[in-house]
């Protein structure tokens, strides 16, 4: 930032969530009732109002991953939202800093991945058993296996991988954003 640059304070954040995303909606819940330093604007991403609130964002690019916006337009995407979020809640300050440090995000991006493991909780499996509704019996997500439309495939027993070809790859080639 060059030296004569005004330093803005952030005065609020508008925080973005899939209000369809079971996890989603329960971290949602949980941020209203944290002691918040900034105050917390918490709108389903993709909504009318979010569209209204903010024209010039992408809007679904909001769906795909957590998305922040501070007062002054600023937009935090990833990891870096997750952290920008813990630091306007008055408990998790100091957190934030630190995962504000190179190695700290890299921390922050592990979390928004495992975090990413749960999010698809409530929405149908991508294939049948073994992860069908028999195996999941117990389990808080569901215990299900799902695939992405970009070819990227969980599976709780192996983690994330990517399918060429899959249904996001047709040919073996993928199309780039």
């Amino acid at each position: 930032m060059p030296a004569e640059a005004a330093r803005v304070p952030v005065r609020g954040l508008t925080v973005l969530y899939d209000a369809e995303c079971p996890p989603c909606a329960f971290l949602r819940d949980w941020l209203v009732r944290q002691p918040q330093l900034v105050p917390l604007a918490l709108v389903p991403a993709g909504s009318e109002q979010a569209r209204r609130l903010l024209p010039g964002l992408d809007h679904a690019a909001t769906l795909e991953e957590i998305t922040v916006v501070d007062d002054t337009g600023q937009v935090y995407r990833d990891a870096a939202a997750w952290v920008v979020t813990l630091w306007a809640l008055r408990r998790h300050r100091a957190l934030a800093h630190r995962l504000s440090t190179p190695s700290g995000l890299r921390l922050a991006r592990g979390a928004a991945l495992a975090a990413a493991k749960w999010r698809d909780r409530g929405r149908a499996p991508a294939w049948p058993a073994p992860y069908g509704p028999s195996q999941a019996q117990g389990r808080p997500w569901g215990g299900q296996g799902y695939r992405r439309a970009d070819g990227w495939v969980y599976d709780p027993a192996a983690g994330w991988t990517y399918l060429p070809g899959g249904d996001g790859c047709a040919g073996g080639t993928c199309a780039t954003r």
